[in-house]
């Protein structure tokens, strides 16, 4: 259903919550500016900054994707100097794979730029906003972790 601004149907309360971090989502990302890198790729290296090395599988498990498109995606990290594939030190028939330093470089500038700019649009918020905000956000990752 095309809701437009005339319409008499009020969106739901879900409806609006998808669409604002939809367009919120779609804002932090363009301040990577990062333009030879899919959001996929971008994901999958700030997982791997983040969270520590992981194997293919793992990847593919945490990122939804089968093991094949995850292969490709860490190809293409691995091509770019991002990300380096090491055996396993307890069982060398697995391989992780881990942020190399480049990897980790170009994360921290992203999530700066991110931070930077959401930092600003916040400032532009009444304190009761931001209050609303920031009561809101365990609310969010519970939404989230689901």
């Amino acid at each position: 259903m095309t809701v437009t601004p005339s319409s008499p149907d009020p969106l739901t309360p879900a409806v609006e919550l998808r669409m604002a971090t939809f367009r919120l989502a779609r804002r932090l990302r363009a301040q990577r500016d990062l333009d030879s890198m899919s959001d996929g790729q971008f994901a999958v290296l700030a997982a791997l900054r983040w969270h520590g090395p992981h194997t293919l599988g793992e990847l593919a498990d945490r990122e939804r994707v089968t093991a094949p498109s995850m292969n490709r995606t860490v190809n293409c990290l691995e091509e770019s100097g991002y990300v380096a594939r090491r055996p396993d030190e307890i069982d060398r028939r697995k391989v992780n794979v881990e942020v190399t330093d480049a990897g980790t470089s170009l994360v921290n500038e992203a999530v700066r730029r991110r931070d930077a700019w959401l930092e600003e649009a916040l400032a532009e918020l009444s304190g009761t906003e931001r209050a609303t905000l920031a009561a809101a956000v365990p609310l969010l990752r519970k939404v989230a972790d689901r």
